[in-house]
């Protein structure tokens, strides 16, 4: 038996009505909202990975130090902002000096600190165990300007006398410290590199690399000299400028850039700070996630259109009610309204569904991969999901309302 309604519902009675129409057939109304879930919850996921990412490389940048600039052989940068490909025996091969560290301290004078940047590859040792690692050799401002002094328990950084003297001293990584010495204190034991023993007076807290890049757990540092009589030459790699304040670094970097340029050709290096890296690497990330978004949000239109054909069908079954209720004076506007609006319930429900499962999901992946939802991508997921109801439900909605009563009623 047809249940009439009022001929000219509200538009809270709308919404009653088309609630109890969907709730009729609960498993079609799931199946039919499934598209628009797996949409939603791929569009969440995908955004609070990269939203994830971009906050875990800003932390990344952050504890490595603050207001520094990078001092690299070559041209980092293309002319679009990216990071450009270079030859890579280019790279390698050509490096600074002694002097030039002297001549851009010099030119920043009390603004900034220089910090030469030395790096060897060697197999670090420790009675039966063995580890391929990063020397560093730097300076003793190094560990404050990095973030790396060891916290309380965990040793020291190396001091201006040491560094002077090119004392035999390291300080490892935290994940290094672990490998060498697994089931005891590194503390005052010595390690052997490149045949030569070192005594660790420190360990860095953990800090961890990130998506290919350097694994700074894996360091040991040690006085320049060390560094210098392991590599066998004093050449330097690049060099780290550290700027007093914000306010300062845009002139350490033209002095850094003026006092390079009296000894080298403006192609040869490359001088940076690390916002220039934060905005190339964030621009990628969020052009990447875009694209991905919007390869999942694909998944919306496809819910779209099993809306649609669902509400197409459902019109079809409900031709005599649709008859009935304009032969007893209902507008085609109130049926008009009424299919839309169970439409857009649909999607909704679809939607609010996804934003749960992709919430829960980036919690879920949280643990071993950077995830954070923020309010932004449910808003545009949610928003997405309604419009996707108002589009596709508008065709099935249209036809519904306009039904002749007549061939409506003898529709069998």
């Amino acid at each position: 038996m047809i249940k009439i309604t009022m001929l000219k519902p509200g538009f809270l009675e709308l919404i009653q009505i088309s609630v109890k129409s969907i709730a009729r057939n609960k498993g079609r109304t799931f199946l039919t909202s499934l598209g628009i879930i797996i949409g939603v919850t791929s569009v969440i996921l995908l955004t609070s990975i990269g939203s994830g990412i971009k906050i875990y490389i800003q932390k990344q940048f952050e504890d490595l130090g603050s207001n520094l600039i990078v001092v690299s052989p070559g041209q980092v940068f293309n002319q679009s902002g990216g990071f450009r490909t270079q030859d890579r025996q280019t790279v390698i091969t050509q490096t600074f000096t002694e002097k030039d560290v002297r001549n851009i301290q010099k030119s920043v004078g009390s603004r900034g600190v220089v910090l030469p940047n030395i790096q060897v590859q060697e197999k670090a040792k420790y009675r039966d165990k063995e580890e391929l690692t990063t020397l560093v050799g730097t300076l003793a401002s190094y560990g404050k300007i990095r973030n790396s002094i060891p916290s309380s328990g965990n040793g020291r950084w190396f001091d201006k006398s040491e560094e002077d003297k090119g004392d035999s001293v390291v300080i490892l990584g935290f994940a290094i410290a672990k490998t060498l010495f697994p089931n005891t204190s590194p503390l005052n034991k010595e390690i052997t590199l490149a045949s030569k023993s070192l005594k660790v007076i420190g360990v860095v807290d953990k800090k961890g690399g990130s998506f290919g890049g350097p694994d700074f757990d894996n360091y040991i540092y040690s006085p320049i000299d060390i560094a210098f009589q392991i590599k066998g030459s004093r050449d330097i790699q690049s060099m780290l400028v550290q700027a007093n304040s914000g306010a300062d670094v845009e002139f350490v970097k033209k002095q850094t850039e003026k006092a390079l340029l009296e000894k080298y050709d403006k192609d040869n290096f490359s001088v940076f700070d690390q916002s220039q890296i934060l905005t190339t690497i964030t621009g990628v990330l969020g052009t990447l996630t875009a694209g991905l978004t919007g390869i999942a949000a694909i998944s919306l239109v496809v819910g779209g259109i099993g809306i649609m054909n669902i509400m197409l069908v459902t019109v079809t079954e409900r031709t005599k009610e649709i008859g009935l209720r304009k032969a007893i004076g209902a507008t085609p506007n109130a049926i008009l309204a009424q299919f839309l609006i169970e439409a857009i319930i649909l999607s909704c429900f679809g939607g609010a569904i996804g934003i749960i499962l992709g919430f829960l999901a980036s919690l879920a992946i949280n643990s071993f991969f950077p995830a954070q939802v923020t309010f932004q991508a449910v808003a545009v997921a949610f928003g997405v999901s309604s419009l996707v109801g108002i589009i596709f439900g508008a065709a099935p909605a249209r036809r519904a309302s306009r039904l002749s009563p007549i061939e409506a009623l003898r529709y069998e």
